[in-house]
């Protein structure tokens, strides 16, 4: 049964549930139960899913928007068979690293060749772990919506997700620096490859710079 949610003073939040399946009452225990499903400051999304603010880890990081799934499926390129990248890494789909032989860790869920429909899936499983890190690597403290949000996740996919914990970008952002200033200085760093600068990741870092700097009203960071 859907309910109605408001947020209380005392930071809380009440759950109004029709009538004939609960009024809340002072000294009710049912009250005390719903009062406690989601204590946090007033000013966050509350009794959701996620965890209030300060301890994240019951939640699962949000989902990057479609703007940056097409900014990553440009830059990768669709590849149906596992084939070796621009620095010669064996990749398949939308940028999927193979991590065996063949890329074997994918099946039997994913069989070759793919289909753009089941390359876009495929990416849809990865974005997870980079979502993941970027969302634990931030503090709390760390504001970012949609775009923003999404552009680091493309980052993090390129270069991964051990380079983004140790990164200045990270560590600028967990200090409090401006989102869109941290990463139109730091993001463009992030394009070379054995040494070399490539064409390829410069014009991609910069097109990370523009989805980030893009406004949107729509929230990402923090989860919770």
């Amino acid at each position: 049964m859907p309910a109605d949610i408001q947020l209380l003073r005392n930071n809380y939040c009440q759950v109004h549930f029709p009538p004939f399946l609960f009024t809340p009452q002072k000294n009710n225990p049912m009250t005390d139960w719903i009062h406690s499903l989601c204590p946090g400051p007033a000013d966050i999304q509350c009794c959701t899913s996620k965890a209030p603010s300060g301890d994240c880890t019951g939640g699962s990081p949000p989902n990057v928007n479609q703007a940056t799934v097409d900014l990553i499926k440009e830059f990768e390129g669709f590849v149906a068979q596992p084939a070796p990248d621009p620095i010669g890494l064996p990749t398949v789909g939308y940028g999927h690293l193979c991590k065996q032989s063949g890329c074997a860790e994918i099946k039997p869920k994913y069989s070759f060749p793919l289909t753009a429909s089941t390359a876009a899936e495929l990416l849809q499983d990865d974005l997870k772990g980079f979502e993941s890190c970027i969302s634990s690597d931030l503090h709390n403290t760390v504001k970012l919506n949609a775009n923003q949000y999404g552009a680091l996740c493309s980052w993090a996919f390129n270069v991964g997700c051990g380079n983004v914990g140790g990164s200045t970008l990270v560590q600028r952002l967990n200090a409090g620096g401006d989102p869109n200033t941290v990463a139109a200085d730091e993001l463009p760093k992030w394009n070379k490859a054995g040494g070399n600068v490539l064409p390829g990741l410069t014009r991609r870092r910069a097109a990370e710079v523009k989805l980030f700097g893009t406004a949107t009203g729509v929230g990402a960071l923090p989860a919770c």
